[in-house]
């Protein structure tokens, strides 16, 4: 069933439930442990189903981008009024394509830029894993064309191609980042994001358009259809859209026994209250364990991002840690491609607030962020997670602000942390806080070995008298 399953995109609206529901045969304590593992599993697909739904599907949502397989861009400067996305990166405008390659691959053509600018689009299949980068990093800032295929298509790179990249999905994420100097240099980045292209393999040959893909009946996202076994009704419905991995045979054989198919319906509602109550079970034994791993590994930074995004042969099918991706922040970065840091506390292990106290960071001559590309650091409300409203209107100091920070007599360089301002010598050092509660992130883009590796530790911040 499994072989052939992922040719019936679009059968979620046939409710075939009895076809589904009759592989569900399993006692409910087999039903518990195989739901754990489909909870894992499927929740990142779900996650990621539910911001496909938004920027592609409901054109009524706030966050519509555009249709499949066209560009959607956001170009601004963030400021404090700025309040639809929490912890918002003002380094590196986005642009947006979601595509659907079952008809014919689709061509991306990236335009040529300056050598000193950044920009990247991170291709992330339904599975969330960044299965390959174009820009600066890989293909460097010359732009070109490349041709991204589905599971299903054979063919070979046509003339004007600059690389093939073959998804083992039908529906891929094109996530696009430039970046931004400043508020002068936003007619730039838009002047670049209009240069981003997508179109059908056939319509950039010069040729008759393929054949339609099957009409696609996309449903409605549900309250909690995340946390509860309605998960596996959308599992199901986006399975559709992907060729099965072998490595994965023996898990979805698995699957197949609580009704979980590639294609096909399911529907709780025709399972009885104690398989009901078996599912439900299985999911809150994945979500014990991801606090558990949370805890242990990732606040003790054990594991850090660049452990949970990447391609599969990175993940190699560690579904918890796919799963811990999508729950503490989708659609991050692979660890070549960027790292983040976060300043949460002082160096003596109290929380940051700008109400009580100031704070300088020291960096050493030499031991600046190690990225090849540029680093930022940006202030956040610690309530709101939002940018902090100052006098100065300044929310980050970047790499591309080098030449305007003062150097400390070592070489080094200080920067400054406070509600109130430094004094006017210091005030060109000064990233402004809340009265309040704060918090901080250090971005690198294309990190240095040495941050991958974990060799770089960052400067901690030194509380000061107001």
């Amino acid at each position: 069933m499994i072989r052939h399953a992922y040719r019936l995109a679009g059968a979620f609206s046939l409710l075939l439930a009895s076809n589904a529901w009759a592989q569900f045969t399993v006692s409910p304590t087999e039903a518990q442990a195989i739901a754990k593992e489909a909870y894992l599993y499927g929740y990142p697909v779900v996650e990621m189903y539910k911001t496909l739904y938004a920027q592609a599907v409901d054109k009524d949502s706030p966050a519509y981008k555009a249709p499949f397989n066209q560009i959607g861009n956001n170009a601004k400067v963030f400021s404090p009024q700025d309040t639809a996305f929490i912890t918002p990166n003002s380094d590196t405008p986005y642009s947006f394509a979601w595509l659907d390659l079952r008809a014919e691959p689709q061509v991306l053509t990236l335009p040529a830029i300056e050598a000193q600018r950044y920009y990247s689009t991170q291709l992330i299949d339904l599975y969330t894993q960044n299965f390959a980068y174009l820009g600066t990093r890989t293909t460097g800032n010359k732009g070109g064309h490349f041709l991204i295929a589905g599971p299903d298509w054979k063919g070979e790179a046509p003339a004007g191609i600059d690389k093939v990249i073959r998804s083992e999905s039908n529906i891929v994420y094109g996530l696009y980042r430039t970046q931004l100097f400043n508020e002068l240099d936003l007619a730039k980045v838009q002047e670049i994001q209009q240069g981003y292209k997508v179109q059908p393999l056939s319509g950039f040959l010069g040729q008759p358009a393929a054949a339609a893909a099957p009409a696609v009946t996309w449903p409605r996202p549900q309250p909690a259809m995340s946390d509860s076994p309605t998960l596996f009704r959308f599992l199901n419905f986006m399975l559709a859209f992907a060729a099965p991995d072998a490595s994965e045979s023996e898990l979805h054989q698995r699957f197949e026994k609580i009704g979980i198919v590639p294609g096909l319906p399911f529907d709780d509602k025709a399972l009885t209250s104690v398989q009901i109550k078996a599912l439900e079970a299985g999911i809150a034994d994945g979500k014990a364990e991801f606090a558990e791993f949370k805890k242990a590994k990732v606040e003790t930074h054990q594991v850090t991002s660049g452990d949970l995004f990447g391609t599969r042969e990175h993940l190699q099918n560690n579904y918890l840690y796919r799963y811990a991706g999508a729950n503490l922040g989708i659609f991050g970065n692979s660890a070549e491609e960027a790292a983040y840091m976060g300043y949460f506390v002082d160096k003596t292990g109290k929380p940051l607030n700008g109400a009580k106290q100031g704070y300088v960071l020291h960096f050493s001559k030499g031991q600046l962020p190690p990225a090849k590309a540029f680093w930022s650091l940006t202030m956040y409300d610690g309530k709101s997670k939002l940018l902090v409203d100052n006098p100065i209107n300044r929310y980050l100091i970047n790499s591309h602000m080098l030449d305007n920070l003062k150097t400390d007599a070592d070489g080094g360089i200080t920067l400054y942390l406070s509600y109130k301002s430094p004094g006017k010598s210091k005030e060109g050092n000064w990233l402004p806080t809340p009265n309040g509660p704060f918090y901080g992130v250090l971005r690198m883009y294309l990190p240095g070995p040495e941050v991958i590796k974990g060799q770089w530790q960052m400067p901690m911040l030194t509380p000061v008298a107001l």
